[in-house]
């Protein structure tokens, strides 16, 4: 059963939560390995450059999108693809374990059902812009 009362604000405290990560996340790359650095890693993994900076920012919007609570359905949907090819190109081959070299599956995994959650949930209490028609009924 769920509670009616309180379950707006455990979305809330999820959104939230997956909101700060991915800030944190974008911010190993800006700060840490540098932009060009992160562009030189996905050159590496033998993607395009370019989707180094585009990672950065669309985790950086998603991120924010989820903290002020604007269209997070949308945005925690928008930021899977990001997890799911993090997850083909780097931990996945890493095993399943995150503390193995270059990182295991789990972590992404296990990030990707809080999106799904946050995105069948809604948006949660305290949202500045709810997504459009979510959980209204006629």
């Amino acid at each position: 059963m769920i509670d009616h009362r309180t379950a707006p604000y455990g979305a809330f405290i999820l959104r939230l939560s997956l909101g700060v990560l991915f800030l944190a996340h974008a911010a190993l790359k800006i700060f840490v390995f540098t932009p060009a650095g992160t562009a030189q890693f996905f050159g590496s993994l033998g993607l395009p450059p370019i989707l180094g900076y585009v990672a950065i920012v669309w985790e950086v919007v998603g991120a924010v999108a989820l903290v002020l609570g604007v269209w997070s359905r949308v945005a925690a949907v928008a930021l899977i693809p990001i997890l799911v090819g993090a997850i083909a190109t780097v931990h996945g081959p890493a095993g399943f374990f995150f503390t193995n070299a270059k990182g295991g599956w789990e972590y992404p995994a296990f990030w990707i059902v809080g999106l799904v959650v946050q995105a069948l949930i809604g948006d949660g209490a305290f949202a500045l812009r709810p997504t459009p028609l979510s959980g209204r009924r006629a």
